[in-house]
């Protein structure tokens, strides 16, 4: 199998976390594909240009990270990241969704600033980061336990805390949500983390 990535998509690094908690290196090739991901190799694996992609050894293909995640919780060994069924099921997977919202708006965010100058919207930008820091403060609210038992929820907001503005100089996202910020840095400290930390 090939996991496709890039190391500054937080999306990309869930699943390269979740590969390495669910002990799958030896059954899982990472690879490392170029943005803007438009090659015609790349387009024919996945036509919306996106990572990550997760190619199996029968050529199916999966996109989109909650997929690749559940896919790979499935396949792997050790303790499920999603729980089967019942109320700790959906507060797993609501976490997951919010944390993917906060990424989707710091991905949004990172890309209309590459845009040339002329050509980026303040309107689009700014409503992107009053998005993000509404989530943010939701996500405030809803911290877990970081030394508790690791899930898909701790996984994603762990990815989506440390990029949404954690790692920017210009912004200072972490002294208003001081438990936010003590649960990314203690989950950055997992060796899963570590190994997938963003250049």
């Amino acid at each position: 199998m090939r996991l496709y990535t890039s190391s500054g998509s937080p999306f990309a690094r869930k699943c390269r976390v979740v590969r390495l908690e669910k002990a799958l290196e030896g059954r899982i090739e990472e690879i490392s594909a170029v943005f803007p991901y438009k090659d015609d190799a790349f387009t024919a694996i996945n036509p919306i240009g996106q990572v990550p992609a997760l190619v199996l050894d029968d050529g199916s293909v999966f996109t989109d990270s909650p997929l690749i995640c559940a896919y790979l919780d499935e396949i792997g060994t050790g303790p499920k990241l999603i729980p089967a069924a019942g109320d700790d099921h959906w507060r797993v997977r609501r976490l997951e969704t919010l944390a993917d919202a906060i990424m989707e708006a710091t991905v949004k965010q990172v890309l209309e600033g590459r845009r040339p100058e002329n050509e980026r919207s303040p309107t689009w930008l700014g409503y992107w980061r009053e998005g993000m820091n509404r989530a943010l403060d939701v996500a405030e609210t809803q911290v877990p336990d970081a030394a508790g038992p690791l899930d898909m929820g701790k996984i994603a907001l762990a990815s989506a805390g440390c990029e949404g503005g954690f790692r920017r100089p210009d912004r200072d996202c972490r002294s208003a949500r001081p438990r936010l910020a003590a649960f990314c840095d203690a989950m950055d400290q997992r060796p899963s983390f570590a190994q997938t930390r963003p250049a």
